[in-house]
């Protein structure tokens, strides 16, 4: 089979062939869930599915790959294949997508002299590396190889980033090099020089937008007067960032704008088909003045939400697609009003193999009943390190989570702490074991008062999440620029980032160990621990609720859940129902501050927060 860009239309072994397709990232769905994604992209309508590769996900240390587990981007795409659907892959090397550091690991820029998003020898180098590392990936599924692959996107979004002819070149001179001989594609918002400057001529240009469809399609067709018209970003919702709204899109509006993209014959990737979760430490973060950190649901709004059930949206689509394309039989739980959960099953009376779940789950309530406060915990959470000065995250090799800082003190009279250049992201301060105050990068902060005390001063920072967009990406994470105390710079540091993802075993076990407690409130910094009960036919999709608890990290049986905030807008985290089990299960919360309850709810449905509604 042959893919290939003609004069008005992709082609598909010579023949005229719409591209339908929808954003599903691995990276952000438990793989024991890729399946029923997938097959819901395609009773939506759709006939391709697509997905970023985040590179720092891959290589987390220098060299070392990982595609296991979570991380088999091959097995997604031969399930992807199995359903009979195309796959456009986009590997960047930088990809955005709201995601920590745009998907460039951060050891690229651990000393400084790394060129990124740019014709720079050692970034090129170890694009090449990345690259090659996913050829015996993506290599034999392309579509001329009798895999699903029709088209891999060269770089992400670069106009609105840079204008270098000569590494666009060089980066589509590695893509081919590994063996991809598919069409490359580009992607820009049709706005201003941005197509032109993001592409070259041998990459076909693609727009990226979520409204004015006309408009936006004349724009990139003056920019590529022939060849098929393709928004290969069609967003349908938006991304939420932590102290704002759920943001929300009418879906009625949205299927108007697909309907007239595709009228004018042009083919469209939804972004997001399904969202998915930033689990553990993956979000990303925004920065054009006030530092904006992005929530742990990447729920969008999508068709399919965060709980993999079809929305307002998915049924508005699908009847736009059904004027162009037949359309699958939809199964009973998937129209509107009924469950949206679907199960494989070998019953060959069950329709398309099919058959609902309930549909929602009942609440479990948990209480967290063993604690430990983190000083208690640190010999199995931390491995210091000891420093003249204030290393940075990067330096002591944390990409992202807590590092805690220890300096000895002698303040008889107080004293003013400062941070030399800026927090990032946030440091809870404390001074002889008495809280001090926050010091927060979104708001500036960069000095606070300290008591009279002697003894150990301590600053607990939180990476909050790496900017993924713009000028900020690859910037060092601690306390930059040193810690001066009344204009003396403190010395002697004792460091160590926490082993939080994962969590490691013995802490668990220190936890297990502790005794119970009556008392209705958890003082932080600590960790705490519940257990819940549940039968065989219990263990689907939860959504852990920590009304009462302020800031922090959530596991469930090991798996980091990812980050908790009660500033919202989501009040819930997703427990893919693959981590649970028949049986004892186990939640441990890690508080930053206080919490008012012990008590935390497994429920059945999602809480995404208030809209702007």
């Amino acid at each position: 089979m042959r893919f290939a860009i003609g004069d008005t239309d992709f082609l598909l072994d010579g023949q005229p062939h719409r591209i339908l397709s929808g954003a599903i990232h691995y990276f952000r769905i438990h793989p024991d869930l890729w399946a029923d994604r997938i097959r819901k992209a395609k009773l939506m309508g759709l006939n391709t599915v697509e997905t970023y590769v985040a590179w720092n996900a891959h290589e987390a240390t220098p060299g070392t790959f990982d595609f296991t587990g979570g991380l088999d981007l091959g097995r997604f795409l031969d399930l992807v294949a199995a359903e009979g659907m195309h796959a456009i892959v986009r590997p960047g090397p930088y990809i955005c997508a709201e995601w920590t550091n745009g998907g460039l690991p951060y050891w690229l820029f651990t000393d400084g002299t790394v060129g990124v998003r740019r014709n720079e020898p050692q970034f090129l180098a170890a694009v090449r590396r990345y690259l090659g590392a996913l050829a015996p990936v993506l290599v034999p599924r392309q579509v001329d190889a009798g895999g699903p692959i029709v088209l891999v996107q060269v770089e992400n979004e670069y106009g609105a980033y840079g204008s270098d002819p000569v590494y666009l070149e060089e980066l589509e001179r590695m893509h081919r090099e590994i063996g991809l001989t598919v069409p490359f594609t580009s992607v820009d918002q049709p706005m201003g020089t941005m197509l032109e400057d993001g592409s070259l001529p041998s990459l076909h240009k693609t727009g990226s937008f979520g409204s004015r469809s006309t408009e936006r399609l004349a724009r990139l067709r003056q920019a590529q007067p022939t060849g098929p018209l393709m928004c290969s970003e069609f967003w349908d919702g938006w991304f939420d960032s932590w102290g704002e709204h759920h943001h929300t899109t009418p879906a009625a509006a949205s299927a108007d704008d697909l309907d007239v993209l595709l009228a004018a014959g042009g083919s469209v990737n939804i972004y997001m088909f399904h969202g998915g979760t930033n689990f553990g430490f993956t979000n990303g973060a925004n920065d054009k003045g006030v530092y904006r950190p992005i929530a742990t649901s990447y729920d969008y709004d999508a068709p399919l939400d965060e709980a993999g059930r079809p929305t307002a949206k998915f049924h508005a689509f699908r009847e736009v697609i059904g004027r162009y394309v037949p359309l699958p039989d939809l199964p009973a739980a998937m129209q509107p009003g009924g469950s949206g959960r679907l199960d494989t099953v070998d019953d060959d009376t069950a329709p398309d193999g099919l058959e609902a779940r309930p549909a929602a789950a009942p609440h479990v309530a948990v209480r967290l009943d063993r604690s430990l406060p983190l000083a208690a915990l640190l010999p199995q959470l931390a491995t210091w390190t000891t420093s003249e000065r204030v290393p940075t995250f990067d330096e002591l090799g944390a990409a992202s989570g807590f590092v805690l800082y220890r300096a000895e003190v002698e303040l008889p009279d107080g004293g003013v702490l400062t941070v030399g250049e800026e927090v990032r992201d946030r440091a809870v301060v404390s001074v002889a074991g008495r809280p001090v105050g926050v010091l927060e990068r979104e708001h500036h902060d960069r000095a606070i008062a300290l008591p009279p005390a002697t003894g150990l001063l301590e600053l607990l920072v939180e990476d909050q999440g790496r900017v993924d967009y713009g000028p900020r990406i690859g910037e060092p994470k601690g306390l930059v620029g040193g810690v001066r105390i009344d204009g003396v710079e403190v010395a002697r540091w004792t460091v160590a980032p926490l082993a939080f993802d994962p969590l490691p075993d013995a802490a668990v076990d220190e936890l297990r160990r502790a005794s119970r407690s009556t008392a209705d409130a958890l003082a932080g910094p600590a960790l705490a621990l519940g257990t819940f009960e549940l039968t065989d036919g219990d263990t689907t999709d939860r959504y852990l609720s920590l009304d009462g608890f302020r800031k922090g990290v959530a596991w469930v049986n090991g798996f980091c859940l990812g980050r908790y905030w009660s500033r919202g807008p989501q009040k819930t985290l997703a427990v893919p129902g693959p981590v649970l089990r028949a049986g004892t299960n186990e939640v441990v919360v890690f508080e930053v501050h206080a919490s008012a309850s012990r008590g935390a709810c497994l429920c059945g449905e999602p809480d995404l927060g208030h809209t702007e509604a």
